[in-house]
């Protein structure tokens, strides 16, 4: 337990950010989610949507701080190639027909 007032507000402070930090964090997760679910489901618009909104919450947390540049750069990264990946499977198979 904290004994001087600074340390008692640092506490408070401390609190205060850690959970404002991990609304942020679970909204990424979240939106990361939906990407990936409507990648998998072969809705490629909706993918490319949900990816655009991902990708602002990822540079917004990234810029304050609250996950790594890094971190965010490689799961957009990823992000993008699922995308991009459900995006082949679904032109791939009607390519595949009509070359029969």
């Amino acid at each position: 337990m904290p004994n001087t007032r600074s340390a008692k507000k640092r506490l408070r402070q401390d609190q205060q950010r850690r959970m404002h930090n991990r609304s942020i964090k679970r909204s990424l997760r979240t939106q990361c989610r939906k990407v990936r679910e409507a990648a998998a489901a072969g809705n490629i618009g909706l993918a490319e949507s949900e990816i655009r909104k991902a990708a602002t919450l990822l540079d917004r947390a990234a810029a304050k701080r609250v996950i790594h540049p890094n971190s965010a750069a490689r799961t957009k990264s990823r992000l993008s190639a699922a995308v991009v990946k459900a995006k082949r499977a679904v032109t791939a198979p009607s390519e595949a027909g009509a070359a029969s």
